[in-house]
């Protein structure tokens, strides 16, 4: 499973070559574009802008019944998101934002950056919980479009992440929705591809939707429903299946 101990994240908000992505010991997570430049090598096709859906039972609480956005994937290792935790800055879970921003006055750093990007984060206005490694990080994924600028760095053509550091109206510009993940997952050179080929995750495209789902509890059946054929009779069996 992902590292839950890895070096954390240095500081709170990242801008890597115009992204947000978290630092390991003070250097950026490469591009996959990087490959050929370090001789680097994976085992199998990157799974970067595509889900990681866990396949049940998972066994580990911190990822059973998960869905991760991938936002990297090369020979140096892999991060992703979880997209279905939700939580406060804390990393309470299921505790909400107020949508009041004078409710928000007098807290800490990491509250101030959602006060000042409520306007634009996709409901549930939440701190979703990216993943156990670098809990002091935030990444932020948004819904946008055109290239990769000082503010936006493209995953997909509609979907990428933004410097927090950014005024959220200079990035209103080019996104429309915003989600704020407090950590990541994170995997070490090798140890996604071991995953996959140990079946501990199903890979989907992604659509829009997943990355800013309103209903996160609902979002690991959803995934696995629209596959359709057997893997929509999984979506629908009860979470503790040997129940039965």
């Amino acid at each position: 499973m992902p590292a839950a101990n890895r070096a954390s994240a240095t500081c709170r908000v990242y801008a890597c070559e115009g992204t947000s992505f978290p630092r390991d010991r003070g250097r950026c997570w490469p591009r996959p574009a990087r490959e050929r430049q370090n001789g680097g090598v994976l085992d199998g096709p990157s799974t970067r802008g595509r889900l990681l859906v866990a396949t049940p039972p998972l066994g580990d609480p911190n990822f059973d019944r998960s869905v991760i956005y991938v936002l990297e994937h090369s020979s140096a290792g892999a991060v992703g998101l979880v997209l279905n935790r939700t939580g406060s800055s804390s990393g309470r879970p299921d505790a909400t934002l107020v949508d009041a921003p004078t409710a928000l006055d007098d807290v800490d750093a990491t509250l101030a950056v959602l006060e000042a990007w409520q306007p634009l984060l996709a409901p549930p206005r939440r701190m979703f919980v990216g993943g156990p490694v670098g809990d002091d990080s935030l990444i932020a994924v948004a819904a946008g479009v055109g290239r990769s600028s000082e503010t936006w760095g493209a995953l997909t053509p509609s979907i990428g992440t933004v410097d927090l550091t950014v005024a959220p109206d200079e990035a209103a510009e080019q996104i429309d929705r915003v989600r704020i993940f407090r950590g990541y997952a994170g995997w070490a050179p090798g140890q996604l591809d071991a995953e996959l080929d140990e079946g501990a995750w199903m890979v989907f495209d992604a659509v829009d939707d997943d990355v800013f789902t309103a209903r996160p509890d609902q979002l690991w059946r959803d995934v696995v429903r629209r596959q359709g054929g057997s893997l929509a009779w999984i979506a629908d069996a009860p979470d503790d299946i040997g129940a039965n």
